[in-house]
C-alpha cells in the first residue's frame, strides 16, 4: 500500500471549474498544472500479496514436444487432433453376419488345440478358413438393401479423415468459418495426391463414443457448412481441384442450428458449388442423408462405395410415415432404391467402388488405394475440360435427373418399372378376338405337320402368354368376388417375410395356404366369372399341349437333321458299304450265321455311329440317358411277367414312403421353393429339398427283398442275352436314314 499527500496551499488562485475537472492520473477535482506545482509526499509500508491458483484440466496442444520432421504427410501433420486411436477398436458383428461367427469359433479352437496339443492341424485350419472366406463371398455377393445400410453404419467403417491420411502424401487441415466457430462435424484441408494439390472437404464421423461426442455424430451445423464454402471459393480462387466425401446421417437439426440459419448455409452451397470454375469429385463413403449430404455432393462426379447408401429419408424415417413403424424398414429400403447399384441404373451415382468382402472396415487399407485410383482416373477425364464444357458438364448432370419427354417412344427398360396393372387393363381381350387368334395358330400347326416344316412357335408362344395374362386376371377377379382378396395379401406377406430371412416354410403357415387353395377350389365354381374362367383355361391346356407337341415335333427335325448329317459322311459310307459288299460275299442271311470278325466290324461302327450321335444330341442341350437298339423283343418276352411284379413292388414302396406325412410336407416344401425360384438361395434351398426326397426314396426301394428280386431278374436277362448272341434281327439297310421318336 502506498499513500499520498499534498499541501493546501498548492490551490490557491484556482478556480472551481478547474477544480470539478478530472484528470486521466485517477485524482479527482485537481488539474494537470495544479499537480506540477503540488509537493507529493509518498509513505511506503511493507505488502504481502497471496494468490492461490485453481487446479484445471491442462489444455491439450496437437504439436508434441519432440516433433517428427519425417513423419508421413509432412511436419504440419502435427497440428492436426486426428491421432491414431490407444486402444485398438472392438470387433462389432452385424446381425447378418453371425452365420459367420460360428465358422470364426472353429477356427480358433482347432488352432487352440494345435497350440495346446503339439498336433499339426494345418489341414484343417485351412479347410475351415476356405470355408468361412467362401461364405463370406456368398453373404456379401448377394446384400438386401437394409443390410448394406447396416454396413454403411457400422462402427469401425473408415471415417474421411482414416482415408485421407491413407492416400495423400501431404495433408494440412484448414480450420473455422470466419465468423466465430469451427464445427468438427465438418474437416478441410488442402493435400497432394501424386503430386497434384486437391481441397479436402469431408463429413467427420467419430471412431468411439468419446469421438462421436466431439464430432456431433457426423452432422454438421451451419457453421460446418459455412466453412467448406469458404474453403470452396479459397479451392476456386487459387485453381485447386475439389473433393468431398460424404458420410452423414444428416445436417443437425436442433433449434440452435435453425436459429443460425441452417437451410439457408445448405442452400448457398448448392448455389455456389454449380458456378466453381474447378472440377469437384464426391464421393459417398457411408450413408448420404437428404440435404445435409448434398450440400458438398454437387460435384461433376458423384461415386460411391460399393456398401455405401444416398437417401432422401432414412429407411427408418420412411417406414415410420408409410408403414407407421419402424420395422418395416427393410422393405423401406428396397423401395427406396438407395443402394450404390440402384442409384447406377438412375444415372445418379457415376460410378461404384469397390469393398472387400467384409465391408471398408475388413481392409481400410486396400479401400483407401481403390479411393485414391478412382479420385485420380476421373480428375484425369474432368482436368481435361475447359471452365465452360465443366461448368456445362456439372449442370447437364443433374438437369438431366428425373427428366422426361411427352411423345417420345419409352426405353423398354423403363418400362419395366411402369405401373403394370394399368398395363394389362388395356390389354384385355374379348374371348371371341382370343378364339380366333388361337384357330388361327392351331391352322398353322396342321400346314407345319402337312408340309413337314417348322412350327409357328413364335407364334404359338406368344397367344400362350396372353392367353396366361387372361386367366391371371380372371382368376384375381374370381377371389376378389369370392371375399378371398384380403387373406390371400396377408399370406403373399408372411412368405415373402420368410424369403427375407431365407428360412424354410413354417408347417402353419403351409396349412394356412393349403386351407386358402382348398377353399378357392371348393368355392370357385359361385364366382360370377367361372365360366369364362373355365373356357380360358380349357384352350390354355390346349394350346400348352399343342406348343409342347410342336417342340418335341422341331427337337425330332433336329436331331434327324443330325443324324442324317453322321450317315452322310464320307468315312461312315464307306465303312457301311464295305461292310455290306463282306455280308453279301459271306451269303449269311442274319447276324447268327456271320463269323466272329465280321460281328466284331459290325459291332465296332454300331458303337462309333452311336457315339457320333450322342455327341450330336448333347450339343442340342438334350440328355442321353440310354442307347437301345430296334432288336426284337420276342426272346426276352419271357420275363415280361417278372419286370411287371418287380415294378408293382418298387411302385407300392415309393407310394408308402410319399404318403407319409413328414416326406408330403417336405414335397410341399419343394413345390413352394419352386413357385418362387428367384435367386441363388431358393436355388440351393430346393436342391437340398431335392436331395432329401431322392435320399427318403432310395432308402425304400434298397430294401433286401427288392434287391435279391431286382439281382434274380438281372441275372437271368442276361444270361439269356448272351445264350442269343448278343443281338438280335436283321442287318438291313434303310432307304432313308432317319430316327423316329414318338
Amino acid at each position: 500500500m502506498a499513500s499520498i499527500s499534498y499541501s493546501p496551499a498548492a490551490f490557491i488562485g484556482t478556480s472551481a471549474s478547474d477544480l470539478l475537472r478530472s484528470s486521466s492520473n485517477g485524482v479527482t477535482g485537481i488539474p494537470l498544472k495544479t499537480l506540477a506545482k503540488a509537493r507529493f509526499v509518498v509513505k511506503r509500508r511493507d505488502v504481502t500479496i497471496a494468490a492461490k491458483l485453481r487446479k484445471v484440466k491442462k489444455h491439450e496442444y496437437p504439436w508434441p514436444a519432440d516433433p517428427d520432421p519425417n513423419v508421413k504427410g509432412g511436419v504440419l501433420t502435427h497440428l492436426s487432433h486426428f491421432k491414431p486411436l490407444k486402444e485398438k477398436q472392438k470387433p462389432v458383428t452385424l446381425e447378418f453376419e453371425r452365420p459367420l461367427v460360428e465358422l470364426e469359433r472353429k477356427i480358433v479352437d482347432v488352432r487352440k488345440m494345435a497350440n495346446e496339443t503339439g498336433l499339426d492341424f494345418s489341414d484343417q485350419i485351412i479347410s475351415l478358413e476356405n470355408k468361412y472366406q467362401q461364405a463370406l463371398k456368398e453373404l456379401y455377393l448377394h446384400l438386401t438393401p437394409i443390410q448394406r445400410v447396416n454396413i454403411a453404419r457400422h462402427p469401425n467403417r473408415p471415417t474421411f479423415l482414416d482415408h485421407v491420411f491413407n492416400i495423400t502424401d501431404k495433408f494440412v487441415e484448414l480450420h473455422g468459418d470466419r465468423s466465430g466457430y469451427d464445427d468438427p462435424a465438418i474437416v478441410t484441408g488442402i493435400g497432394t495426391i501424386d503430386g497434384r494439390r486437391y481441397m479436402f472437404i469431408g463429413q467427420q464421423k467419430g471412431r468411439n463414443t468419446k469421438e462421436n461426442i466431439q464430432r456431433n455424430f457426423g452432422m454438421p451445423t451451419p457453421h460446418g457448412y459455412r466453412k467448406a464454402l469458404r474453403m470452396m471459393y479459397y479451392a476456386d480462387h487459387h485453381g485447386f481441384p475439389i473433393v468431398t466425401f460424404i458420410d452423414t446421417p444428416g445436417a443437425y437439426a436442433d433449434l440452435k442450428s435453425e436459429e443460425l440459419g441452417q437451410g439457408e448455409a445448405i442452400a448457398h452451397n448448392l448455389r455456389t458449388m454449380f458456378g466453381l470454375k474447378v472440377p469437384i469429385v464426391s464421393i459417398v463413403i457411408g450413408e448420404g442423408g437428404s440435404g445435409g449430404a448434398l450440400a458438398i455432393g454437387c460435384a461433376n462426379k458423384l461415386l460411391m462405395m460399393e456398401n455405401a447408401v444416398f437417401y432422401v429419408a432414412s429407411p427408418e424415417a420412411c417406414a415410420a410415415i408409410l408403414w407407421k413403424s419402424a420395422k418395416a424398414s427393410p422393405k423401406a429400403a428396397e423401395k427406396l432404391r438407395i443402394t450404390a447399384p440402384e442409384l447406377c441404373k438412375l444415372q445418379i451415382c457415376d460410378g461404384i467402388i469397390p469393398e472387400p468382402p467384409g465391408g471398408a472396415h475388413a481392409g481400410p487399407a486396400w479401400t483407401s488405394q481403390q479411393i485414391k485410383a478412382a479420385i485420380n482416373e476421373n480428375m484425369d477425364e474432368l482436368m481435361a475440360m475447359d471452365t465452360e464444357e465443366l461448368l456445362k458438364h456439372r449442370t447437364h448432370k443433374f438437369r438431366k435427373l428425373g427428366g422426361f419427354q411427352e411423345g417420345v417412344p419409352i426405353d423398354p427398360k423403363k418400362k419395366v418399372h411402369m405401373k403394370k396393372k394399368e398395363e394389362q387393363a388395356v390389354l384385355r381381350t374379348s374371348n371371341a378376338e382370343l378364339e380366333g387368334e388361337i384357330e388361327k395358330v392351331k391352322q398353322q400347326i396342321l400346314k407345319a405337320k402337312e408340309s413337314s416344316t417348322t412350327p409357328p412357335e413364335l407364334a404359338l408362344k406368344n397367344v400362350v402368354e396372353k392367353l396366361k395374362k387372361e386367366v391371371h386376371l380372371e382368376y384375381s377377379e374370381a377371389i376378389k368376388s369370392l371375399g378371398l382378396k384380403d387373406r390371400l395379401e396377408k399370406l403373399r406377406e408372411e412368405v415373402s417375410k420368410v424369403n427375407s430371412r431365407d428360412q424354410l416354410m413354417n408347417p402353419v403357415l403351409m396349412d394356412k395356404i393349403e386351407k386358402l387353395k382348398h377353399e378357392l377350389n371348393q368355392s370357385l365354381s359361385a364366382a360370377p366369372n367361372y365360366t369364362i374362367l373355365k373356357h380360358k383355361l380349357d384352350m390354355l391346356k390346349e394350346l400348352s399341349t399343342a406348343k409342347s407337341q410342336s417342340k418335341a415335333v422341331t427337337m425330332k427335325q433336329e436331331i434327324n437333321k443330325k443324324f442324317n448329317e453322321i450317315m452322310g459322311r464320307p468315312e461312315i459310307s464307306e465303312k457301311l458299304e464295305a461292310l455290306e459288299a463282306e455280308i453279301q460275299k459271306s451269303g449269311s442271311s442274319s447276324f447268327v450265321d456271320l463269323d466272329q470278325g465280321l460281328k466284331d466290324k459290325i459291332l465296332n461302327l454300331k458303337k462309333e455311329v452311336e457315339l457320333e450321335m450322342i455327341n450330336a444330341i448333347e450339343s442340342l442341350s438334350l440328355n442321353v440317358e440310354a442307347v437301345t437298339s430296334n432288336a426284337k423283343p420276342t426272346s426276352l418276352s419271357i420275363f415280361k411277367d417278372k419286370v411287371d411284379n418287380l415294378n408293382e413292388g418298387i411302385n407300392k414302396k415309393i407310394q408308402n414312403v410319399v404318403n407319409s406325412s413328414e416326406l408330403k410336407n417336405t414335397i410341399e416344401l419343394l413345390k413352394l421353393e419352386m413357385a418362387k425360384a428367384a435367386d441363388i438361395r431358393s436355388k440351393s434351398k430346393i436342391e437340398a429339398l431335392e436331395q432329401q426326397i431322392k435320399q427318403r426314396l432310395s432308402d425304400a426301394i434298397s430294401s433286401s427283398e427288392l434287391k435279391e428280386k431286382h439281382e434274380e431278374l438281372k441275372a437271368e436277362i442276361c444270361e439269356a442275352i448272351q445264350s442269343s448272341g448278343g443281338a438280335n434281327g436283321s442287318l438291313q439297310r434303310e432307304p432313308k436314314h432317319e430316327m423316329n421318336f414318338a
